[in-house]
Formats: C-alpha cells, structure tokens, sequence
C-alpha cells in the first residue's frame, strides 16, 4: 500500500531527500532524519539529550550504524527493546513511523 505524500510517515520518508526536516518533527523524529541522512553527530546529539526510552532506543541504533554493536546492545536494553541486526535504514524508518504514530500520525 502505498501512502499519499500528506500522510506524515510518507512525509517524513519524502523529506530524507528534500533536505528540510518536516515541522512535524519532534527531537527524535529529527534525530532519525539526521541519522538516515547520514549526519551521524546531530543525530547522536539529539538522541542523548532525551534520557527516556525513545532516546535510548535512537542511540542504540545510532550506535549500530557507526558499528559499535556492544555500546548499541546497551541502550537496546535502556530502551527495553531487543537488539536488532538487520539493515540499519528498515530500523530507522520502523523507529521513525512508531514516533509518528505516538504522536498521532497515524
């Protein structure tokens, strides 16, 4: 099912290459964006000034992408979710739409 551009998830995934973040965007929304952009510092800049589950669950797979799987397993359990390994970006974007939902997205 493909969702039309107004619908915030598809927003935000048409937005990764717009270069402008959505206004929607919360603190961890941006740091997803950051971090599916590539701009690895931002992201974990965002993600550690939120010391509650959804930030810890962002730094865990910040964590994943730079490689450093023991530090990522870490905050997987701060963020009381399992530590993943599939493909980073399925996980960023699977992070991205729980956050839009939680903030009635839908």
């Amino acid at each position: 099912m493909r969702l039309p551009a107004t619908h915030p998830f598809a927003a935000f995934v048409l937005s990764l290459d717009q270069g402008e973040v959505p206004p929607f965007a919360t603190p961890m929304l941006r740091a997803i964006w950051h971090g599916l952009r590539g701009d690895w510092h931002a992201a974990h800049e965002l993600a550690q000034a939120q010391c509650d589950a959804d930030g810890a669950w962002i730094h865990a797979w910040l964590h994943r992408i730079e490689g450093d799987l023991g530090n990522a397993d870490y905050w997987y359990r701060h963020a009381h979710r399992p530590p993943r390994r599939d493909d980073t970006r399925t996980e960023g974007l699977a992070i991205a739409r729980q956050l839009i939902e939680s903030i009635g997205g839908n």
